[in-house]
Parts: structure tokens; C-alpha cells; sequence
């Protein structure tokens, strides 16, 4: 997405100071291009970071024949939801420093970013929903009728998501009508607002889904306690332990979802081209770098993966002990 003040009054706003020599004559420069901002080596630096984690992650799950579990099939979408936006903010840097920018070159990068946000998103409330079930149905969960249903939603979830960040290369953005644009050019304030507002149902389901995660695991703690008197004092003891840390996980990965979240989808709602680009570019950065945080937080948490890139980096340290997959390991 391309914000609607010029990259120079962005730096002259946020005080970025050029990566050029203070001693270069301006003549030097070339004309069609801006300098090189903090901000910009940032975004390069950013993407870069972004898409070269998350295609560990899709490379390792295609890769493996064994991580074919629904929860591996929502990892993988999210993975490469998450890459695609690395690959849009790299594509962004080079429009704007290094080739000549046009409208063509904005309506694919922000068409890039949309889709790959959306995805995300949505792969999110996936993980979520893999976890609940998981859960609750625990005995038939997991099955290749599960991972059927679960490829079938990915690929609904996936065409949705291109057709919705097709849609400003399609006619509905404001580069014809300035006065129509969102706090992201090239998109339309409508069309943001929608967005921002479909964003916010997502968040809205996923926590209810994670709420429902805690109520299951209280019941299933209730239980646990009742027949606490038949289990050895130290395995009573290791069973407290382990849904402390699981509640504390819980926690966590809701703050990031959250707070990576929530700022962008309110304010795409509340501003409009006039408002302070700092402002967006400060409420953007946190739902891109979600998608930096998200293999730390899902992925290279779960303990399949974590073994197969062992092996694959250090494989005479791998020892040949099975490990049972549990989904709720995510």
C-alpha cells in the first residue's frame, strides 16, 4: 500500500534522515527517484527477514510427506500468506527506489499486500479453529475427512482472499479521484473501511474461538482434579505445570495477535487522505510484522517441525525416537 503524502514529506514529518552523503550535490541525483530513507533499507531489510522465515516454513511442511495433519495444512497457508507480504514489501522498496513507479506498480503491491494480510488472517482464525476442535474432539479429529474439509476451506479461504486484493486492479481504487482515497493509496476509503471492518469480524470469531479453547480446558482441568487423589503427587505436580504454561502461551500469542491487529483495522475506519501518514505507517508496520512473528509463535513452536529442520541442519544430533503429533502443539 502506498500512502497518499510522498515519501518526502513522510521523512520530512518523521525526521528520516537520508542514507546519502550530506556533501552529495542534488544534481547527482537522479530526478525520477527519491533518496534513500532509514525507512526504505527498513522495508527491504523487513521483507527480506519475512520472507526468507516463512519460506523455511512452507519448504518444510511440502517437503515432508508426515506433517499432512490439518494443523500442518493451516501453518503451510499461513506461511505463505506471510511470504507473499515479504515479497509485496520488497516489491514496494523496489518500485520506489529502484524502478520508476507507476500506477500499475502501486495497484500490485497493494493488491500483493491485501491478499497476503487477508490470507493471513484468515489462516489465523484457522489455527484457531484447528485448535478448538482439537480439543473438543479430540477422539475424531484429525482424520483424512478432516484433512479434506480443512483443504477445501483453504482453498475457499485463498480465492477470497485473491479476489478481494484484485479488486483495486480491477477499477476499485481512487487513483482517477484523489479525494476518494483511503489513509493507503491506492485504495478507496470505502473499500479500506470494508476491509478494516471484515478484519475486525475475524479478530472478533477468533477470540471467541480461543475463549471457547479456555472453557474446554477448564473442564477438562475440572476433571483432572477430581481424580487428582489417584495420581502420584510429582504428576499431579507436572500436570499443573503444564497448563500454567499453556494458559501463559495463550496469553501471549493473543496479546501479539491483538495488538498487531487492532491498530490498522481502527484506523483504516477513522482516517481518511487528509490524516498524518505517521499515523498509518505506525498502525501498519505492527499487521506486517505479524507476519514476522507468527512462524516464531506457531510454527516453529510445534515439535514436528522443529525435528524435521533438526534433522535437516544437524542430522547427526537427530536421534530415531517417533513423537506422536498432537495439534494442539502449535
Amino acid at each position: 500500500m502506498i500512502l497518499n503524502a510522498s515519501e518526502a514529506a513522510w521523512e520530512e514529518s518523521s525526521g528520516a534522515a537520508s542514507l546519502l552523503s550530506p556533501d552529495q550535490p542534488e544534481d547527482s541525483l537522479p530526478s525520477d527517484f527519491p533518496p534513500l530513507s532509514v525507512w526504505g533499507v527498513a522495508l527491504c531489510v523487513s521483507g527480506t527477514l519475512i520472507a526468507a522465515e516463512n519460506a523455511i516454513v512452507v519448504t518444510t511442511i511440502l517437503a515432508t510427506p508426515s506433517l499432512r495433519a490439518p494443523v500442518f495444512l493451516l501453518l503451510a497457508s499461513l506461511g505463505l500468506a506471510d511470504l507473499l507480504a515479504g515479497v509485496a514489501l520488497i516489491l514496494h522498496f523496489l518500485f520506489l527506489f529502484c524502478l520508476q513507479p507507476s500506477d500499475w506498480s502501486e495497484l500490485l503491491t497493494s493488491g500483493l499486500l491485501v491478499t497476503s494480510l487477508t490470507a493471513s488472517l484468515c489462516s489465523l482464525m484457522g489455527v484457531a479453529l484447528d485448535r478448538y476442535l482439537s480439543l473438543s474432539h479430540a477422539l475424531t479429529y484429525g482424520s483424512g475427512q478432516s484433512r479434506h474439509r480443512t483443504a477445501v476451506l483453504l482453498l475457499l479461504t485463498w480465492l477470497g482472499a485473491c479476489m478481494i486484493g484484485a479488486a483495486p486492479a480491477m477499477g476499485w481504487n481512487c487513483l482517477s479521484e484523489p479525494a476518494a482515497c483511503s489513509v493507503a493509496r491506492p485504495l478507496t476509503r470505502t473499500y479500506l473501511c470494508l476491509l478494516c471492518g471484515g478484519f475486525l469480524v475475524v479478530v472478533a470469531i477468533t477470540l471467541q474461538l480461543y475463549a471457547g479453547i479456555c472453557r474446554v480446558a477448564r473442564r477438562h482441568a475440572h476433571a483432572i482434579a477430581t481424580q487428582r487423589h489417584f495420581l502420584p503427587a510429582h504428576q499431579s505436580y507436572a500436570s499443573k505445570h503444564s497448563n500454567g504454561r499453556g494458559f501463559s502461551r495463550l496469553i501471549l500469542v493473543l496479546s501479539v495477535f491483538v495488538g498487531c491487529w487492532m491498530p490498522f483495522s481502527i484506523w483504516g475506519l477513522l482516517g481518511d487522505a487528509s490524516s498524518p501518514p505517521l499515523y498509518t505507517y505506525a498502525t501498519l508496520v505492527p499487521a506486517a510484522g505479524s507476519s514476522l512473528l507468527n512462524p516464531l509463535l506457531y510454527s516453529l513452536r510445534n515439535k514436528d517441525i522443529r525435528k524435521v529442520l533438526l534433522q535437516a541442519c544437524c542430522p547427526h544430533r537427530c536421534t530415531h525416537n517417533t513423537h506422536t503429533h498432537n495439534p494442539v502443539d502449535v
